[in-house]
């Protein structure tokens, strides 16, 4: 049996052999980044809020924030980092990571426990260019309401209403 998407193990330099098959709990890590929009003089500053969402290549080509598998020796958001610069090309130096904000998911995956972990990071620049890897076909920042529409997954569309509200309770 070969992996679930073969370009992931070859990027890493495993063998196709990777720990989905061999029946191990998965754990990813990943950031859900946001930027802020010039807000319109009679606006909320939460309207101008958009959240990158990315789609696979792969499976149903659904809709999530960069994230990405563990590796060894790697803690948890060097990983996150780690897959944000491999799936959407921006570098840790480009992001503020919100101090307060971690969320862990968990879900079943081909009956296989999974674990993912997340941050919040905020584009320093809200006009950088993001440049996707062959993991991912499509990007989109998007405000919350069509960012919970694009993630399907009920537990997703939970978080970004939660980081939502956790944005809105700093303002």
């Amino acid at each position: 049996m070969m992996c679930w998407f073969p370009a992931h193990c070859r990027a890493r330099k495993q063998s196709s052999w990777c720990g989905w098959q061999r029946g191990m709990a998965v754990r990813a890590c990943g950031l859900i980044i946001y930027r802020r929009l010039q807000p319109a003089p009679s606006s909320k500053v939460t309207d101008s809020i958009e959240y990158l969402l990315l789609q696979t290549s792969y499976g149903t080509h659904h809709w999530t924030p960069p994230k990405g598998h563990v590796d060894p020796g790697e803690d948890d958001l060097q990983t996150a980092f780690r897959e944000t610069q491999e799936e959407a090309g921006l570098q840790a130096s480009q992001l503020t990571l919100i101090e307060g904000y971690k969320k862990e998911l968990h879900y079943p995956v081909r009956g296989k426990p999974k674990t993912v972990v997340y941050w919040l990071a905020e584009m320093k620049d809200c006009n950088t260019e993001i440049k996707l890897s062959e993991e991912h076909q499509a990007f989109q920042w998007l405000k919350l309401e069509d960012a919970c529409k694009f993630a399907e997954y009920e537990d997703m569309q939970a978080t970004l209403k939660e980081v939502h509200q956790f944005l809105c309770s700093r303002e």
